[in-house]
């Protein structure tokens, strides 16, 4: 029954329509979830290439359904919630889990603590994301972001496996790492988050020459020059908030309360 005059005047109260649910950018978020459900599937089976695959392809996917969201203005609370749980599998319990069986469980109890930190402290990073209530400066994450913990973790995983290297040499490397990783999470070390970069503005000549160099550069060994650039990026908040520190400037750069989150659309973690 809709709204209407007559209804008005009959004193009856209007049906509320029913919100319905997008699919385009669901779609999205549904295929970076089953990226981080085949990796953990691909590592229980020991494919450990084909596991971090699985977390890089569920990163790409995560990085697309909010930018098709805006796109096609189908943003929704149901939207936000639904890719920070997909977050949580792909880049929390998968990247935690692969390491894990790769090398951390031949360290006994260190391991499969070590592997639970991380967990925690995705489910922890994503929870605090989803109740921050005012962004002072929106090209900084307060904290590693969640999809590139995973890449300094899977990424050194894709590194040693390529190598012939197994998990039992580098044991308490990737048991650093992923601690590492982990707690850096959780803490207020501010990291770009390239939202101010618009790729709808023109651009120098220049700069295409310098991404298609880019490019091959990755190509001449691509497990090695991308660890080096997910090192770079895990390690660049701790130079970024000694800078702050330098200058004056505060270094928490987010607000937070506990109130329930508004329907601002999808997150961009």
């Amino acid at each position: 029954m809709q709204d209407t005059p007559e209804n008005s005047a009959r004193g009856e109260q209007p049906v509320k329509r029913r919100k319905g649910i997008y699919v385009l950018p669901n779609l999205f978020t549904l295929a970076a979830l089953f990226g981080g459900f085949y990796a953990v599937v691909m590592a229980m089976n020991m494919r450990y290439d084909l596991a971090t695959i699985g977390v890089f392809c569920a990163m790409v996917l995560d990085s697309l359904d909010g930018r098709v969201a805006r796109l096609t203005n189908t943003q929704s609370a149901f939207g936000e919630q639904m890719d920070s749980l997909a977050d949580m599998v792909s880049f929390g319990a998968a990247p935690a889990l692969i390491a894990y069986e790769w090398a951390l469980k031949d360290l006994g109890r260190w391991g499969w603590i070590a592997a639970f930190v991380y967990c925690a402290c995705a489910a922890l990073r994503l929870a605090r994301f989803n109740v921050n209530t005012g962004v002072v400066d929106k090209r900084f994450f307060q904290g590693l972001p969640s999809p590139a913990a995973a890449a300094l973790v899977m990424g050194f995983v894709w590194l040693m496996n390529e190598g012939g290297i197994s998990g039992s040499e580098v044991q308490w490397v990737i048991f650093a790492l992923t601690l590492y990783a982990g707690l850096t999470m959780v803490t207020n070390v501010p990291f770009y988050s390239f939202k101010d970069v618009h790729m709808k503005k023109s651009v120098p000549f220049a700069v295409i020459v310098l991404i298609a160099l880019g490019i091959a550069v990755i190509n001449i060994d691509p497990p090695s020059v991308l660890f080096l650039l997910f090192v770079l990026y895990g390690f660049s908040g701790y130079g970024l908030y000694a800078w702050f520190k330098f200058k004056g400037r505060p270094a928490s750069l987010i607000s937070m309360s506990t109130d329930e989150p508004e329907e601002r659309g999808l997150h961009e973690d």
